[in-house]
């Protein structure tokens, strides 16, 4: 073929190589994600806001770049596929991106996401179960100068206790309430300094009602939140809403209810469905259901012991065991050096020594002659001179196995507050209340991604308003990136199918991150702004894509009504290429 052939043959043809993004994008169109934002924050620019965070979003997922180049990723991506219309890579300049955050934070960040997060979690007929919310908070560190303002409004970038480590930072905290474990419905950006416990009563005080917007009442949902949400304030504010939290052994009453669990509770087995691993082996729970007082009221307190015991309890355990044994040795030491002339008073030392115990040790000891002879030469018949007798104490050191058994009974133990029944619609037993608060780990999870260099680089916005909206794109992504693989693994659920996963094994299991692998290397082809894949899909490709509620056209960009963007290609275009 002449080249005159080959130039005709692409002229008006672009390719791109599209990767997961346009799974992505077809995703985000699926969920409304676009419509959402433009309904709340309306605008008269240029490029409407909801094709802005579009683009925001898979910037983000596809963790190239931070925002402020953005204008160069729009250059590297086809953004009349991915964003439903041609826009040229300028229209993404840093005034423009400036421009939407002041527009999205106008509008309030809060409201937006719970919005968008909610007509997303709706978009799919799948169960999305609202009897469970997560609750959990976490810090960004940020480097520079962030000077304190004093409007009290606005976001304070500033020190607090920081939960990476680094003190020597300014930070600000991301809050977060999910359902499903790690799907976000609502969340936000808080003051670097403000305490989870002051978060938590904020939350609390206006959940109900932000619950009751989406036709859940109080009683028909479950709290779940760490030990911060803990204090007299907190659980007046719950009102008649159920929780499920840790009561932390700052209350004495945590400490009194596992000793009487452990010395004459009754014990359940719980399964929690984790198997064990190839390299972790899967924790084994009993749990003894109980009840304390905080504050002049009795809630359940649900006592759970792990045989993985915590590892900072059971090394400050085995410290204090050491310590006691070194004590009792000492003790045993001492007296082992007086020497009694009378055999009475070491048989009195004696005892007093067995009654004389450190915090997990004793001494047993019995009283033994010390002889001593006469000097010179044994006689060849007969017995030696004794010249004097005294009475020594000797012994040995022992555990006190049944106390120590206890102790570490105990030191295994951890107590779940909850206000939940043992019986009706919303009934928890001790294993559901276990099985519910493990789920904790999503939304801890949910932090990791957050905090992912991948996906969110260098915090390069120095207005705190900035800062605040930039959060609101993190967790827009999050809520993508979440929902994406929940449905996919309804959809295996409710059709019980499997999809290749790592090395094209079966898994009923997959991950949003695992999706992204399969769509390396995919080329589309643009004529006359219609899109054709350069290769037919593989198989694994379109079982992903109909597990993501998608088709093939969606993935394209085409709406299925057979006008504009869906006119066929001319079959020529695919298959000449070659690709």
């Amino acid at each position: 073929m002449s080249d005159v052939s080959v130039r005709a043959m692409f002229e008006g043809v672009n390719f791109s190589q599209v990767t997961h993004l346009a799974v992505v994008a077809a995703f985000c169109k699926k969920i409304g994600l676009t419509g959402a934002v433009n309904a709340a924050v309306p605008t008269e620019m240029d490029v409407d806001v909801g094709t802005m965070v579009l683009l925001m979003v898979l910037d983000t997922l596809s963790g190239r770049s931070p925002l402020y180049h953005l204008q160069n990723f729009a250059e590297s991506v086809d953004t009349g596929l991915l964003l439903g219309k041609k826009i040229p890579a300028t229209a993404f300049n840093d005034t423009t991106v400036g421009r939407t955050l002041d527009a999205i934070y106008k509008a309030g960040t809060e409201q937006l996401f719970s919005q968008v997060a909610f007509r997303a979690a709706r978009a799919f007929p799948l169960d999305m179960d609202m009897r469970h919310v997560h609750f959990d908070t976490t810090s960004v560190s940020v480097w520079g100068d962030y000077p304190c303002t004093s409007d009290e409004d606005q976001l304070q970038v500033t020190n607090g206790h920081s939960k990476d480590y680094r003190p020597d930072l300014k930070q600000f905290l991301v809050k977060m309430l999910c359902i499903h474990r790690n799907i976000p419905i609502m969340g936000g950006c808080e003051n670097g300094n403000a305490s989870d416990k002051t978060i938590n009563n904020a939350v609390l005080t206006n959940l109900s009602k932000y619950m009751a917007r989406h036709g859940i009442g109080e009683g028909g949902f479950v709290y779940i939140s760490d030990s911060a949400m803990v204090t007299p304030k907190n659980l007046q504010a719950q009102g008649e809403n159920l929780f499920i939290t840790r009561l932390p052994f700052s209350y004495k009453e945590a400490e009194r209810v596992v000793l009487e669990a452990v010395r004459e509770g009754e014990w359940t087995g719980v399964e929690t469905g984790v198997q064990s691993s190839r390299s972790r082996k899967a924790a084994k729970y009993r749990a003894c259901d109980m009840t304390v007082t905080i504050g002049e009221k009795s809630y359940r307190a649900v006592v759970v012991h792990s045989d993985a015991h915590d590892k900072r309890r059971q090394k400050k355990l085995e410290r204090r065991l050491a310590e006691s044994q070194q004590k009792a040795e000492r003790m045993l030491k001492d007296a082992q050096k007086v020497e009694y002339f009378c055999q009475e008073d070491a048989v009195i030392a004696a005892g007093k020594l067995r009654s004389e115990k450190s915090l997990y040790h004793s001494c047993e000891c019995t009283v033994t002659e010390k002889v001593t002879y006469a000097k010179g030469r044994p006689p060849k018949s007969g017995e030696r001179k004794v010249s004097k007798v005294r009475y020594i104490l000797e012994g040995r050191v022992v555990e006190r196995s049944d106390e120590v058994e206890q102790v570490r009974q105990v030191s295994g133990c951890f107590v779940l507050l909850t206000n939940t029944l043992t019986e009706g619609e919303m009934a928890h037993s001790p294993e559901d209340v276990l099985v519910v608060y493990k789920e904790q780990h999503g939304i801890e999870r949910n932090f990791g991604f957050l905090k992912d260099p991948l996906f969110v680089n260098a915090m390069f916005v120095k207005r705190p308003d900035r800062i605040e909206v930039l959060g609101f794109i993190l967790l827009t992504a999050l809520l993508v990136w979440n929902l994406m693989q929940h449905v996919m693994r309804e959809h295996l659920k409710h059709t019980d199918t499997a999809i290749p996963g790592w090395d094209g094994k079966p898994t009923q299991t997959p991950t949003s991150y695992m999706m992204t692998t399969k769509f390396k290397g995919v080329l589309v082809a643009e004529f006359d702004e219609e899109w054709c894949f350069t290769k037919p899909l593989t198989s694994t490709r379109l079982q992903y894509i109909r597990a993501l509620g998608l088709t093939e056209d969606l993935v394209l960009g085409k709406d299925g009504t057979g006008k504009g963007r869906n006119r066929k290609i001319p079959k020529r275009g695919c298959e000449g290429w070659g690709m």
